[in-house]
């Protein structure tokens, strides 16, 4: 076993899984939401892409078993364990400092998008751009007319998901800052996540 590290509330962290390994990331709390994102070590601009993604699985949100896959079609990341209900978004773009204006917000507010910058420059890194994350334990229902609301997450304290590592890679993580909607529970409140790199 790993050792088990803290995603901030609020921030970001990122950490290198060689090829063959395993991440668990954990919602401790059980309604937080992890923006998370997956690079090529060796080079940063192949990323975990959600498009190509559903492409390749046919379906919305990956499921057990499924191959997450990156922009030049290559499978990075495998779930291998879920225990939460399964609800994970791959539609919605990161939250960044003009998601934030839109909503109202005067001045600077934490956001995914720097989280990711933050926790990448921890080890050296830079990315090219920021892609659309694989956003865990986020309920985004859809509706028959195609409408989406943003909820709160399904999960209860200490569901996880696990992930094997398909290349060697960067696993990066945001624990969501967003307190203006549900997404992260009623109360609107962020808290920490875990993960273990095993």
């Amino acid at each position: 076993m790993g050792e088990v590290r803290t995603v901030p509330a609020r921030g970001g962290k990122a950490v290198r899984v060689g090829k063959g390994r395993r991440i668990k990331i954990v919602n401790t709390h059980g309604e937080q939401v992890v923006d998370t994102w997956a690079f090529n070590a060796g080079d940063m601009a192949e990323y975990m892409a959600m498009d190509a993604t559903r492409a390749y699985n046919r379906r919305m949100s990956p499921l057990v078993g499924d191959d997450l896959v990156t922009n030049r079609r290559r499978p990075i990341l495998r779930l291998v364990e879920d225990t939460s209900p399964g609800r994970h978004d791959t539609q919605m773009a990161a939250c960044d400092r003009w998601r934030y204006h839109l909503l109202g917000v005067e001045g600077y507010h934490d956001n995914c998008a720097d989280n990711l910058s933050r926790g990448l420059a921890e080890l050296g890194l830079e990315e090219t751009h920021t892609p659309a994350p694989l956003n865990l334990f986020m309920n985004i229902p859809w509706r028959p007319d195609g409408a989406l609301s943003f909820e709160a997450p399904l999960t209860k304290p200490g569901d996880y998901v696990a992930f094997e590592s398909l290349m060697d890679c960067v696993v990066a993580m945001s624990a969501c800052p967003q307190d203006l909607l549900p997404i992260n529970g009623r109360d609107g409140r962020p808290t920490e996540a875990h993960f273990e790199v095993c």
